[in-house]
């Protein structure tokens, strides 16, 4: 199922490349909009690519183990059929992107909603096969690249036998990418702010309609999604300690334990999810005070990134959770109860929520602010 939904989140990546290419042939005068265009669909390509990555991480075929490293898959080739699989499930998606471009351009007959698209995806003006062959094959090289390194930066550890990254191993040091995370944000949301100027009144539209859409925005957004994954370890780190202190008991030394040996893990993912959720209240607050042009490209594009980071989210808390069955089958084996397991779940989440979720309203609040001044 994961891999479907990887193929799946291909195909969407890849309509949105072609549909960008077909407007590009199409409006041949207009080289800036088709620019702008490609810059928009780098985020869900980034989105698919990490999507892709944790899917590899959580795939239990990948992991090295040291029987399979006696016969000769070590991590290396272990990494290596990381991203053959991984390709070949993004290559379905990108072809399947293709079939479906062509059919509702009007290249293919004999469908139901033949060429019902074909003025949005300019079908009156010959699609270049080579520049359409090279963008489809971005989301598999790239996601097919970054599986291999991510599963070939874990090393194999000699006491169980797993892999873990190398700052995974130490959970009882602070992530220390914080600040570094914290100055990114600030600094993304000044030059959202700079290249809103000038535009007061009239904000800027969204993909569908991208001609006048500053890349300076686009530019701001980026750097605050990346600040915001780099403090998302940080901020979960602190979590963990937060619930540990003034006295606790063993419910929340658990859960506070386990956010803090996790945060790495699953961090950056929910860091991510927040940069992407003020991007959206930030843009319902911008657009939903009055009727304004909402192209399908966008909902698309949105759909993808929103469904990618948050599936990306589940799968880091997945491999999370298998990671630690062990300690909680173990816990069990004492006479633990499982309703303190299960508080100590829900401890977590609520100490996450009461974090993350006054951080992404006030980032969406200072994003959206410079564009409604």
């Amino acid at each position: 199922m994961r891999r479907l939904l990887v193929a799946a989140a291909s195909a969407g990546t890849g309509f949105l490349l072609l549909c960008t290419l077909g407007y590009a042939s199409g409006h041949p005068a207009q080289a800036t909009g088709s620019v702008l265009r490609l810059l928009w669909c780098l985020v869900p390509l980034a989105a698919t690519v990490q999507f892709a990555v944790a899917v590899a991480r959580t795939d239990p075929g990948h992991r090295p183990r040291t029987g399979l490293s006696a016969i000769g898959l070590g991590p290396v080739r272990l990494s290596v059929l990381a991203a053959v699989s991984t390709a070949v499930s993004t290559t379905l998606g990108s072809m399947v992107a293709l079939l479906f471009f062509l059919h509702l351009r009007g290249d293919l007959t004999g469908l139901p909603f033949d060429g019902n698209a074909a003025e949005l995806l300019g079908a009156d003006a010959p699609l270049p096969l080579a520049a359409a062959l090279t963008l489809l094959a971005l989301v598999p090289v790239a996601s097919a690249l970054a599986s291999a390194l991510a599963l070939r930066a874990r090393p194999l550890t000699p006491a169980t036998g797993t892999s873990e990254a190398a700052e995974e191993a130490r959970p009882s040091l602070a992530p220390t990418g914080l600040p570094w995370g914290v100055a990114l944000t600030a600094a993304g949301l000044a030059v959202e702010a700079y290249a809103s100027q000038g535009a007061a009144g009239s904000p800027f539209p969204l993909p569908g309609r991208l001609d006048a859409t500053p890349a300076g925005v686009l530019a701001g957004w980026t750097l605050t999604a990346i600040g915001l994954a780099m403090a998302g370890p940080g901020l979960t780190h602190l979590c963990g300690r937060l619930l540990q202190a003034v006295r606790p008991g063993a419910v929340r030394l658990l859960a506070g334990r386990v956010l803090m040996d996790e945060s790495r893990r699953i961090g950056r993912p929910i860091g991510v999810v927040c940069a992407v959720l003020s991007g959206v209240f930030a843009a319902a607050e911008l657009y939903g005070t009055g009727p304004r042009p909402f192209g399908p490209l966008t909902a698309l594009g949105a759909a993808l990134v929103l469904g990618c980071t948050t599936a990306t989210l589940l799968t880091s808390v997945l491999e999370a959770r298998q990671s630690r069955a062990e300690t909680a089958d173990a816990l069990l084996r004492m006479g633990a109860p499982a309703s303190a397991l299960r508080s100590a779940t829900a401890l977590r989440a609520g100490a996450l929520l009461a974090v993350f979720a006054p951080l992404t309203w006030a980032v969406a609040a200072l994003a959206a602010l410079p564009l409604t001044a």
